[in-house]
């Protein structure tokens, strides 16, 4: 039995970012709003990171469902292979979509007072068409020698993904704390600052600017700390490769936390508990993997 990791990485990994999580949640609870006042400025570029960040870290959707195809393909299950790539790939666009198609729907000069169905069928062709490499990439870089590792790594990515998500929109309307960007617009933003644990379940409902805490976005950069374990599934199994990903992910989720924050979205907390909440669901669904492989 291989030495024991979580998410494709030793102990010291999952220390660094719990860590890292832990002290940002502790210095938001005390300066939460006096961050967000020093950093905020709105920019294009932090507007286009916001819209087109998040693709990166979808891509691990097909990714992990190439996984799960090629290990249930050696497995002799053709049909069950090809409609869980099918799912998988289905999630990114749906995902990439639900959240940032509308930004797209502008490119294509779309009117909202008057929805055109091909402009809405394009915008979403979009993302079809931006994720299509990711599979056929993987295909052939995958090494599928131990096929239950393979779809375990798949499985772990799918479903930690969609949990986390779950749990997320969820918590939003059990917090429902005002945004940065929101409380800015108001006479006396500060009066109507609320910390994280000063929380007015269901406020929200349907209205963003009550969608603070904690932040989906990092949710979905919170993915990226998955890298290691899609990485550790190449025919190239070299340590220094997953260490790379890590990095990758850790930097990746990092600058993803303060454009959240630099764009008025999220506090300090938001961002922190949003990442801590994700990873630690993925970590939990990869403990269990790893003990129904051992037994």
């Amino acid at each position: 039995m291989k030495k024991r990791t979580i998410l494709g990485m030793p102990l010291y990994g999952f220390i660094i970012v719990v860590g890292l999580c832990l002290v940002g949640i502790i210095v938001g609870s005390i300066c939460d709003f006096q961050i967000n006042s020093a950093i905020y400025n709105k920019t294009d570029f932090g507007a286009f990171f916001a819209t087109y960040g998040s693709y990166f870290s979808y891509c691990l959707y097909p990714a992990a469902g190439m996984c799960i195809f090629k290990g249930l393909k050696k497995k002799n299950q053709s049909f069950l292979a090809w409609t869980l790539l099918i799912v998988s790939y289905f999630l990114a666009v749906y995902y990439s979509n639900s959240y940032n198609g509308a930004k797209v729907r502008e490119l294509f000069h779309y009117d909202v007072e008057n929805p055109n169905f091909f402009i809405s069928l394009a915008a979403y062709l979009f993302w079809v068409v931006l994720y299509a490499w990711v599979p056929a990439v993987f295909y052939f870089v995958l090494d599928d020698s131990d096929p239950k590792t393979l779809i375990s790594v798949g499985i772990i990515i799918l479903l930690a993904g969609v949990v986390s998500d779950c749990v997320n929109l969820w918590l939003k309307q059990v917090a429902s704390r005002p945004r940065f960007k929101y409380l800015i617009t108001l006479e006396n933003p500060r009066d109507s600052f609320r910390n994280w644990w000063e929380m007015r379940p269901y406020l929200a409902g349907s209205n963003d600017n009550f969608k603070s805490w904690p932040s989906g976005n990092m949710t979905i950069a919170t993915m990226m700390m998955s890298l290691p374990l899609l990485l550790n599934s190449l025919k190239w199994k070299k340590n220094y490769i997953a260490i790379i990903g890590y990095c990758v992910g850790l930097l990746f989720v990092i600058l993803y936390g303060y454009n959240r924050m630099h764009m008025g979205n999220h506090f300090l907390s938001d961002v922190c508990f949003g990442t801590l909440i994700t990873y630690l669901i993925y970590s939990i669904i990869d403990f269990a993997f790893f003990l129904k492989r051992k037994n």
